[in-house]
């Protein structure tokens, strides 16, 4: 592979122009695309053939009225007066028979009639019901409905807009991400100690993502895709982008710091020796990403190949355009060599890994005891793991979607906001026995401790199929709630004896079957990505032991991530600081997402750390030796690199989004504890505990496994400088173009 790439960064170079101008012209092309054909984004998650899904499809074939999308108008009246009267009801009148005119509209419930009136009489709430589903309702139409209600307001009235249409929908790209890329800069800049060189990793980066999320959203014309895909494509794809460059960029200025080294022969190397273990680094994450597939959840299939596509072009900018773009700047990126006074050099930068590499070698056994410890106990919290979607609670506390969760809690109590739809598919049932039977269920639904009122049946068109509203006693979110579900559902054999079927569907049942989809699919996929850390980092280190520690690791990882998210998300801890707006369960893709992204990114970091330990072991054949000096050389750019997919997933912790808040933490935990505990502390402590064994392997493996030399321990003698380079004491305005 490295010579390979050596070759190709070659080429790069000297036909930059044509590679800078082939990228520039595919951005505008993809751009073009992306931004005047992409499709529309979901709001909703969903499951082909979970319960509640195939009740919404039953409901849309039959009972089409009953599946179409909900805003919820959720009133309050003025201090001191009720929406009964005289004057408040005639406003509410008049509002709810202007929302009637709104396009798509089919129905508006009435709040007296209905009896959606709260028992003090100051919060009522009117149901405007669309021919189309929720989804596929539109945002003209739900700003219009917005402009109806103002006269309320002008009346003295509070009033919110909620139900199942009204679900935000997901962006970024706000202030709060943009404090990542600017941390991202600042430690850039530190790291290859120049503000020019640490400009490129960011031009490059953004132009890579820019061409993977804009194709993206390109692909969302012909694909049903969450807005949050488009997030995690855009959160994960800057990330690594910086990263991946920034590791070839560190490689080529710590090559030039011998001024006998040409310039274009080390972007060379280092796209051939850094590059090789980006393209290894890149693949493990894009086969992650990818591998969500398996779980075989469409949603999260999408989200997991629209991040794979983005990180590929990452790769493809790491390789491609950053060689060409490094020969532009040619001797200009040569580090300048700082002298003390009396004409000495200073130490070079990054002389702190040495001393760390000391320090962890010194006591390994003491080192990974306590590592492991730590990280067991800050996993500690994911034993009580819940999965689930978020409710309205969790919207941010100003937004409409939330005030009205609030007010039908106060005025319903908190079930309403939980209310489960019982569908009943009554064609099996003899048209004599149907009354009697669905009247027996809604009895026997009505005598569970956790259930409040039932609504009376109502049936569609046909007759065939009825449906009932059930309001728990519990919140969407209570384990009380999920529990009266299941409960539910055991009593489907009291209408399957008459020959009907039972469904429960609803937001809250429809959480609930995508969390337990989601919770069953998790062991496998983990399985599968352990398995695929243990062939990937066999072939590249070949080794046998180096993988399983390095496999073992990466679920200390994710565990501890996955205990500091249920401590935060679900038990309430630092809710202030990160304006998190309501405790909850954990976002039930969340785990699964986690561990594909982490694992990719891992082993970014693996890779990066161990390639360099063994190209010294190669040299030297002395396995204490070569873990000092792989850690040292790594050290400075690793520690870097971590920092920037800290500063860059933390950024989005700020979005407003209870979705991708979750993702961001999670993530910036994640890379934070794998980065600095595991692979900078745990892995060199548990290589000095192996020392030479940790490079065995056994013959029929070796012979079995590809040779991919990732290290370049085959490329060929480095060619001298063309002319020697002498730094020379010459006015700043002569020397100004070097970085």
């Amino acid at each position: 592979m490295a010579s390979r790439l050596y070759a190709w960064a070659r080429w790069m170079v000297r036909h930059r122009r044509w590679v800078i101008a082939t990228w520039i012209l595919l951005l505008a092309v993809v751009g073009g695309l992306g931004a005047t054909l992409h499709g529309k984004t979901s709001t909703q998650f969903t499951i082909p053939g979970v319960e509640a899904q195939e009740a919404q499809d039953l409901l849309k074939e039959r009972f089409p009225p009953a599946a179409g999308g909900v805003v919820r108008i959720v009133v309050a009246a003025p201090e001191g007066k009720t929406v009964t009267d005289p004057a408040q009801r005639k406003a509410l009148d008049g509002v709810l028979r202007e929302a009637a005119t709104v396009e798509g509209v089919i129905d508006v419930s009435r709040p007296i009639e209905a009896g959606a009136v709260s028992s003090d009489r100051t919060i009522a709430y009117a149901d405007v019901r669309f021919r189309d589903e929720a989804p596929e309702v539109t945002e003209e139409a739900k700003e219009e409905l917005a402009i109806v209600v103002e006269p309320l307001r002008d009346a003295g009235m509070q009033v919110e807009l909620g139900g199942s249409a009204m679900l935000p929908q997901t962006e970024a790209g706000g202030p709060a991400e943009l404090v990542g890329v600017v941390v991202a800069f600042v430690v850039l800049a530190v790291a290859l100690g120049s503000v020019v060189a640490a400009g490129l990793p960011l031009l490059t980066a953004l132009l890579g993502v820019a061409v993977g999320v804009l194709g993206t959203m390109f692909v969302s014309r012909f694909v049903e895709m969450t807005g949050t895909a488009t997030v995690l494509a855009l959160m994960i794809g800057l990330a690594v982008g910086i990263d991946y460059a920034l590791f070839v960029i560190s490689r080529h200025r710590e090559q030039l710091a011998d001024p006998d080294t040409d310039w274009e022969e080390s972007i060379a190397r280092a796209t051939a020796t850094a590059g090789s273990a980006v393209v290894f680094a890149g693949a493990t994450v894009v086969i992650a990403l990818a591998a969500l597939a398996v779980t075989g959840i469409p949603f999260l299939t999408i989200m997991g190949l629209a991040g794979a596509v983005t990180v590929l072009v990452a790769v493809l900018v790491a390789v491609s355009l950053l060689p060409a773009v490094l020969g532009v700047f040619g001797e200009r990126m040569r580090p300048r060599r700082p002298r003390r006074k009396g004409g000495r050099e200073n130490r070079a930068p990054g002389s702190w890994g040495p001393a760390w590499a000391r320090g962890v070698t010194r006591t390994p056994a003491v080192v990974l005891v306590a590592g492991v410890l730590g990280l067991l106990a800050l996993a500690l919290p994911a034993k009580d793991l819940r999965l689930g979607l978020p409710s309205y609670a969790s919207q941010p506390e100003a937004s409409t979607q939330h005030k009205s969760y609030d007010l039908l809690t106060e005025g319903f109590g908190p079930g309403f906001n939980a209310t489960l739809i019982t569908v009943v598919d009554t064609e099996g049932i003899p048209r004599d026995q149907r009354q009697s039977a669905v009247a027996h269920l809604r009895g026997a639904l009505a005598a569970d401790k956790n259930v409040a009122a039932v609504s009376p049946p109502v049936a569609g068109p046909s007759g065939g199929v009825v449906v009932m509203a059930v309001m728990p006693k519990s919140s969407p979110d209570a384990e009380a709630t999920t529990d009266l579900v299941h409960r539910m559902r055991d009593k489907a054999s009291e209408v399957t004896a008459a020959g009907g079927t039972l469904y429960i569907t609803g937001q809250t049942a429809m959480a609930i079957d995508v969390a337990a989809k989601l919770g069953d699919a998790l062991p496998l996929f983990i399985g599968v990505i352990v398995l695929l850390a243990l062939v990937l980092l066999a072939i590249a280190f070949r080794s046998v032991l180096v993988p399983l520690k390095a496999a073992l690791g990466f679920l200390l990882s994710v565990g501890a991530s996955l205990g500091a998210s249920v401590w935060v998300f679900q038990e309430g801890h630092l809710n202030g600081l990160l304006d998190v707006a309501a405790v909850g369960p954990v976002t039930s893709f969340l785990p699964i997402l986690l561990t594909g992204v982490l694992f990719g990114l891992a082993m970014d970091y693996e890779v990066f750390l161990v390639s360099r330990i063994r190209e010294h072991y190669e040299h030297s054949k002395n396995a204490a030796e070569a873990i000092a000096q792989g850690v040292s050389s790594s050290a400075r750019v690793i520690v870097a690199a971590a920092l920037i997919m800290v500063a860059v997933f933390g950024g989005f912790v700020f979005n407003e989004d209870p979705i991708v808040k979750a993702i961001g933490f999670s993530l910036a935990f994640g890379v934070f504890i794998d980065a600095f505990v595991v692979r900078m502390t745990l892995v060199p402590a548990a290589m000095a505990l192996l020392g030479r064994r940790a490079w065995s392997m056994p013959r029929w493996l070796d012979r079995l496994l590809p040779d991919v030399d990732i290290e370049g321990a085959r490329l060929p003698a480095a060619a001298p400088a063309t002319a020697p380079y002498v730094e020379k004491k010459t006015p700043r305005r002569e020397t100004a173009g070097r970085v």
